[in-house]
């Protein structure tokens, strides 16, 4: 089996959150089933670097992942329980799914946490996956990808034409598939 793994990586601040929903907005326009993460951007919240909503796909649900810190306090915001919660469902739709996309291989990934087990486990099944990485988590990424991951530019038409083209070229194994020798 071949798997589809594509990263997008833009040096450009959020641009490749901005090209990942995108992406995920037109697919499900398109007829596309998504399972993955995606994140937003809040318009009624100051754009903290560390205030993180996610959108699970393929629905859109809002889920905030990172803790209310108070003004002038530094550091990291993320909830991993609520990061791992969202996790779970993410799992728990990925066998409706045509693809996974991962909105960031962070800090949690590379210490084998967060949607590491997500992408296994669309990896197994046939499902392409698309990962959001920024610079400074990108030769974590490509260590974990154990060279079988490429780059798309951070380009929502040139990202949406090889997710159509993936899906259509994918075989998924449904479950009782998986379990058969």
């Amino acid at each position: 089996m071949q798997m589809e793994i594509r990263y997008v990586c833009s040096e450009e601040e959020r641009r490749t959150d901005a090209v990942l929903a995108a992406v995920a907005e037109r697919a499900a326009l398109a007829g596309m089933t998504l399972a993955g993460t995606v994140q937003l951007s809040d318009p009624d919240q100051p754009q903290e670097k560390c205030n993180i909503i996610l959108g699970l796909l393929p629905d859109g649900e809002r889920r905030n992942i990172s803790f209310p810190l108070q003004p002038g306090v530094t550091g990291c915001r993320l909830d991993a329980g609520a990061l791992e919660a969202a996790v779970m469902v993410v799992h728990d739709r990925l066998p409706a799914a045509q693809a996974l996309v991962v909105n960031k291989f962070g800090k949690q990934e590379a210490a084998g946490r967060g949607l590491v087990a997500a992408i296994g486990e669309a990896c197994g099944r046939g499902l392409p996956v698309l990962v959001g990485v920024s610079p400074e988590w990108r030769d974590a990424f490509l260590a974990f990808a154990d060279g079988k991951a490429s780059p798309l530019p951070a380009e929502a038409d040139r990202v949406l034409d090889w997710l159509r083209t993936a899906c259509a070229n994918t075989t998924r194994k449904t479950p009782k598939e998986e379990t058969q020798p």
